[in-house]
């Protein structure tokens, strides 16, 4: 039985916007998935097709063989901002979710300082989110959804804000941590060099309404390095037919070619 198998997902919003139109994916467990395509083409809204936060329209999803629903604790959500409180220490933000949990709070510490070593963040646990820097937020972040231990991961754009060095590294840190973990992971991204080197896989989708163009293996050997990647020939190559099948969806669909990265 797949992680994920999405049949036939359609959803509109009123009766005259056709977002996502006859979506079907299947993704097995321990994957990572990357879902590309133009903007408003409805990535962002299949994700939260299966987490719940929208109800079912026309089509099947089953999230481990079960219906989707809100509060469902086998998914972490991961948004592009990294949405830390405030008034919250970066250890306090990273072991907030394991509380909610119901996790003690001296085990969910432990836990959280483990994580935060991990993503770089040692001898920052203190620190409030104000004297983080954008990229080490986005490191806490990360420490907060993959401590709690959710099976899947949903990922919309997490480092699409970064800067190109700092988006590099924590690219390469989700790997390490990806290899470690081994979670399913459904991967939202303008940025296809990123698609391609994260991926087993990458789904190409056509503007809205938003289906989809092309389902495209990525061979390239795991354990992974992102800056090595961008050596090899056949990277580049994976990355030029992924454009190629991007282009195609978007003439399909008659969307501008600058709305993509």
């Amino acid at each position: 039985m797949p992680a994920i198998s999405i049949g036939s997902l359609t959803v509109r919003f009123g009766p005259r916007v056709l977002a996502v139109d006859d979506f079907s994916l299947d993704i097995n467990e321990g994957d990572f998935i990357s879902i590309v395509g133009p903007s408003g083409c409805g990535k962002t809204t299949v994700l939260n097709q299966l987490t719940g936060l929208l109800p079912p329209q026309e089509g099947t999803i089953t999230i481990l063989g079960k219906p989707p629903h809100e509060g469902n604790s086998d998914l972490a959500y991961m948004l592009a901002r990294d949405c830390l409180l405030p008034w919250r220490t970066a250890l306090s933000n990273a072991c907030y979710g394991m509380q909610i949990r119901g996790m003690p709070k001296a085990e969910a510490e432990a836990q959280a300082r483990e994580l935060l070593a991990l993503v770089g963040l040692k001898g920052f646990e203190g620190n409030y989110p104000k004297a983080l820097s954008h990229g080490m937020r986005q490191r806490c972040a990360l420490a907060r959804t993959f401590g709690l231990k959710s099976p899947i991961l949903l990922m919309d754009e997490p480092f699409g804000a970064l800067d190109a060095q700092t988006k590099l590294a924590l690219e390469d840190l989700l790997l390490q941590l990806w290899e470690k973990h081994r979670r399913t992971v459904v991967f939202i991204t303008h940025d296809l060099a990123e698609a391609v080197a994260l991926s087993d896989r990458v789904i190409v989708m056509s503007a809205r309404p938003g289906r989809m163009v092309a389902d495209v293996p990525i061979p390239l050997a795991r354990p992974r390095s992102v800056r090595e990647l961008q050596k090899s020939p056949e990277f580049h190559e994976i990355y030029a037919h992924v454009w190629e099948e991007l282009e195609r969806g978007i003439q399909l669909s008659g969307a501008p070619a600058q709305t993509v990265e």
